[in-house]
């Protein structure tokens, strides 16, 4: 039975702005279907989830352990939409120059060797040189100026510092931006799609939490991921998308310093795939255990746990 939520899809309410377009999903059964035609498999949870963001406009924070698809599932909302991808991938020690704007700094030098040399108005002025068309966009600019035509993925914020998610919480807060040197401010009129993503390696603050809506990603589970592996690897065997997949499932369950992703367990069926196999054996997975663990001490956790963790199909 198909399940649906009073009121969704309806009229904007009185604050809410009507933002769908022609390709944007009227309800959480269209957002899935058409989440699954691009080869992205939600739960009921996170498609309600991006339903209601893409509705209200509101930033949506992803968390879960890295590789359980977090980044994929903006990168497939912006595919089902047809909007523009812009991504802005976090680190420490990014500011606001690598996210929100910069100067050309080679083309002003260049306008002022030329007004120095008689080629251009030698009455330039450093304030010309800091108009418009030396400003070199960063992501945040670029979201805001392409407003509802954009997703704009903020991808592993735990990796930034304090100050760079004060900095994203304001503009988060009112989708504006100032440039005093050129006393222009860039607003969207409609915000983007906005997807927060956080591995966790630190906590992020309240405040931030509190300006997003929240979902946990668990990753998912065999018969699911199967479906993952033959929507990405098309042609490859079901039987061994399915004993891939639920093998994955008990190697994740060992207590394993890296745990494999969605993007491990493609590899793993790509490679046995390659290597001739039908579902996996404990003798192809000993000789490729390097395509779905990485360090040496997971190989070995893994290696020792073969005859039990190697499934041939989901039962």
């Amino acid at each position: 039975m198909t399940e649906r939520i009073d009121g969704c899809p309806g009229k904007p309410g009185e604050n809410e702005q009507d933002t769908r377009g022609p390709h944007t999903p009227r309800s959480i059964e269209d957002l899935t279907a058409g989440l699954e035609r691009v080869g992205y498999f939600a739960d009921r949870g996170l498609a309600t989830a991006l339903f209601l963001a893409l509705r209200s406009r509101r930033p949506l924070l992803l968390e879960g352990e890295a590789g359980v698809g977090k980044t994929e599932a903006a990168k497939a909302l912006c595919t089902m939409l047809g909007a523009d991808f812009i991504r802005l991938q976090c680190y420490e020690g990014i500011d606001a120059r690598q996210a929100l704007y910069d100067w050309d700094y080679p083309r002003q030098l260049l306008a002022a060797k030329l007004a120095q040399d008689g080629e251009v108005d030698s009455r330039l002025s450093v304030q010309d040189l800091y108009g418009p068309e030396f400003v070199v966009e960063r992501p945040l600019m670029r979201a805001l100026r392409a407003g509802e035509g954009a997703v704009l993925l903020v991808d592993e914020v735990d990796r930034a510092d304090d100050q760079f998610e004060a900095l994203l919480l304001e503009l988060l807060s009112d989708f504006t931006i100032s440039v005093p040197e050129t006393q222009e401010t860039v607003r969207a009129a409609v915000p983007p799609v906005v997807v927060l993503t956080s591995n966790r390696t630190r906590e992020l603050h309240d405040a931030l939490r509190r300006r997003c809506a929240y979902v946990w990603i668990d990753p998912p589970d065999a018969q699911v991921e199967s479906r993952i592996v033959q929507a990405r690897l098309p042609g490859i065997e079901p039987r061994l998308a399915e004993s891939v997949a639920a093998t994955v499932a008990r190697i994740r369950e060992l207590g394993l310093l890296k745990v494999p992703g969605i993007a491990e367990t493609v590899d793993w069926a790509r490679a046995l795939a390659l290597l001739g196999a039908h579902a996996v054996t404990v003798e192809a997975a000993r000789v490729s255990l390097g395509w779905v663990v990485k360090t040496r001490e997971d190989v070995e956790t893994v290696d020792a746990a073969l005859e039990h963790a190697v499934v041939d199909a989901v039962s």
